[in-house]
């Protein structure tokens, strides 16, 4: 089974524009590179959700609701892992940090932005957030 990894997009309403929660890894190497969900491996039996929203926390210092719902998963073109993703309302007092040293930046930014700075893989998880979310 190739590699696997869970993370969320939450969201939030800010001045009537609907914006996500990314991260963006840290390091030299990754200055050029795009942007992701926070996400990270599964440990052993751990459920998916659960694995999502530690990883979030663990990587924001946001704290993800257990109202998540699965917008599925896509697989990396190059490498095959796949993503599995989760989507949630942000907390109203969400202020999210670099909580790790995974990550040098962490952020709200609006739809639109993400789309941009996403690794285009990810890209898909925008699409079918909007599409749970439409009235």
């Amino acid at each position: 089974m190739p590699p696997q990894s869970s993370g969320t997009l939450l969201h939030r309403l800010r001045d009537g524009q609907l914006e996500v929660l990314l991260v963006h890894p840290s390091g030299n190497y990754n200055r050029g590179k795009p942007w992701s969900i926070p996400k990270g491996i599964p440990d052993p039996g751990e459920d998916l959700a659960a694995a999502a929203r530690r990883e979030t926390l663990e990587e924001t210092g946001v704290v993800a609701g257990e109202d998540l719902v699965p917008l599925g998963t896509i697989s990396y073109v190059k490498s095959g892992k796949l993503i599995h993703c989760f989507a949630g309302p942000a907390p109203a007092d969400a202020n999210p940090t670099c909580a790790s040293w995974e990550v040098d930046r962490a952020e709200f930014v609006p739809l639109e932005k993400a789309r941009h700075l996403l690794h285009p893989d990810q890209s898909p998880f925008v699409d079918r957030l909007e599409q749970l979310l439409a009235p």
